[in-house]
């Protein structure tokens, strides 16, 4: 035990010695990102102007724009952008299956992951809304100091068998975005996700996967090995399997696309030779509902 301790630490203190970069990429791919939206729309109380819309019954009087109504037949209404902070809880998958890469050239699952999740934490920071990690004792908080602290806290954090959130008690109404390769059984997954989508919690998932866990390169014979437990497995000929693993995956893919949809929460999918600007941007129109 006190040997798993020793590496457990040993593991940490090497990836925190990589935070400086890592949260200069991470903000650097914020700003990126920043530079071609203009915040998470939605209507709502505040002062900045959005856009007009017809008038519809039901509408106050009040809202009515009379100069723009009256250069056309329509009545138009003025809609204001909400500019209430929200709270978003941010959740990394730390299992033992996110440590696999296939090409010393490409990061891990678990590094990719994680730069998406502080420069999503640094995009929403920009916005001016609340962050916090999943699990975390610190509650959700605002300002660039806040980023620092996630990266230490991801860091400091060992392995999890746990391939899937714990059941965290959350404010109603509050919204979280799930990071992983959710290679957890199917039945697993959907029963988490509707237990947190019956207590009334908005979530995002995005799927990170190695390219070759997409389309495997492996011909003869090849020895794969279990990263969580599981048997180690001996194929004479894996090209064999090939196909029906890609439809298995393919299947396993449909399936949780399908939980999300029935419980109202979005999915989205990355690959780590992608680029983590695209997978930022998508992330960020899935919160945004765009």
């Amino acid at each position: 035990m006190a040997e798993e301790v020793t590496v457990i630490r040993h593991a940490a203190e090497e990836l925190a010695a990589t935070l400086p970069p890592l949260l200069v990429a991470a903000e650097r791919i914020a700003a990126t990102v920043s530079a071609g939206i203009h915040g998470r729309r939605r209507v709502g109380p505040g002062e900045s102007f959005w856009q007009f819309r017809r008038y519809l019954p039901g509408d106050p009087v009040q809202s009515i724009d009379w100069r723009q109504s009256a250069k056309s037949d329509p009545v138009f209404v003025r809609e204001h952008e909400w500019a209430a902070a929200q709270s978003i809880w941010l959740w990394l998958d730390r299992s033992p299956s996110m440590d696999y890469r296939s090409e010393r050239s490409l990061p891990t699952k678990q590094e990719r992951g994680m730069l998406l999740v502080l420069a999503l934490a640094a995009l929403l920071v920009r916005g001016g809304e609340k962050v916090a990690l999943l699990d975390d004792t610190e509650p959700p908080a605002m300002g660039r100091a806040i980023l620092a602290r996630l990266a230490a806290t991801l860091a400091a954090r060992p392995p999890a068998a746990e391939s899937l959130p714990s059941r965290t008690r959350f404010p109603r109404h509050a919204q979280v975005v799930l990071v992983g390769d959710f290679l957890a059984p199917l039945e697993d997954i959907d029963a988490r996700l509707r237990d947190l989508a019956g207590r009334g919690v908005q979530g995002h998932l995005l799927q990170v996967l190695d390219p070759v866990e997409e389309a495997p390169p492996f011909a003869g014979r090849i020895r794969f090995f279990g990263l969580e437990g599981e048997p180690d497995h001996l194929v004479t000929r894996a090209e064999d399997l090939r196909d029906e693993y890609m439809a298995r995956l393919r299947r396993h893919r449909e399936a949780i696309a399908a939980i999300t949809t029935r419980i109202g929460w979005s999915f989205g999918l990355h690959h780590t030779d992608g680029s983590p600007q695209t997978a930022l941007l998508a992330l960020h129109a899935m919160i945004s509902g765009r």
